[in-house]
């Protein structure tokens, strides 16, 4: 029997990177997959990708910081599957790269609001799913920026995602005895659009490539096995935790 057999799962930030390549890999390892981001257009060849694969998903578009977004995803997960067990609170933005004394207000809101207070309006509805089956996983995707590693101009994105890490272990603590696991995943330098746009040039990608001791990027694919561990009865006894899936950049110093 594959891993999420039976299991329901959201998955928002789907249409590229990370969050498609742990999409496909839900949905092939037996969930009903519930995919949300703000491309249409990519949500949908997403889900004829994974029912051409014999999988089920549903796509609910949408901008993962509004409200009625946050409600609609669990909405159309019970509505349509039955139940919520799983969230994989993926989405996310890097912003500008600025100096602290230079950033805009406007640019840390958008940062703050992208990647944080979307994860909590998130996680505000899926909790209530969750108790109400019994248990489930919460999975947020945070970074070793803002927890091992201080980059320059990143200063709102590390505040955003360390945010995310305290959320997750009160999270942890308040619905552990409802059966209810949440965990951080903060993968390294990965190789997806988000990734390359900071990394733009040849010299940046070699100079990203250097800072962790495999000597390379990500594979999008990789960071998904590792959602799939937090999701799956394979991390049953695991809660409150921050997983580094980060290639070694959090230890190294050659």
């Amino acid at each position: 029997m594959n891993a999420l057999t039976g299991k329901v799962a959201i998955v928002t930030g789907a249409s590229s990177g990370i969050g498609y390549e742990t999409a496909k890999l839900f949905a092939r390892e037996g969930a009903k997959v519930v995919l949300g981001a703000r491309r249409q257009a990519a949500l949908q060849a997403l889900v004829a990708e994974i029912e051409a694969g014999g999988g089920e998903a549903v796509a609910v578009p949408g901008d993962i910081g509004d409200e009625d977004s946050a409600r609609a995803l669990v909405e159309v997960a019970t509505g349509t599957f039955g139940g919520l067990d799983i969230a994989f609170n993926n989405a996310g933005m890097t912003g500008e790269s600025t100096a602290l004394a230079e950033l805009s207000v406007a640019a840390w809101d958008a940062i703050l609001a992208t990647n944080l207070r979307s994860a909590f309006l998130c996680a505000r509805y899926q909790i209530p799913a969750m108790i109400a089956r019994g248990g489930g996983s919460l999975i947020f995707t945070s970074s070793f920026v803002g927890h091992t590693v201080g980059f320059p101009g990143m200063g709102a994105y590390a505040a955003s995602k360390a945010g995310l890490i305290g959320l997750m272990q009160v999270i942890a603590v308040e619905y552990g005895a409802h059966g209810i696991r949440a965990n951080a995943l903060l993968p390294g330098g990965t190789d997806t659009p988000m990734g390359r746009a900071c990394a733009n040039t040849p010299e940046a990608r070699a100079f990203v490539e250097g800072l962790n001791v495999l000597k390379r990027l990500a594979q999008p694919s990789e960071i998904a096995r590792s959602a799939l561990y937090l999701a799956s009865d394979a991390s049953s006894f695991t809660t409150g935790t921050s997983l580094l899936v980060d290639g070694g950049v959090s230890i190294n110093r050659t």
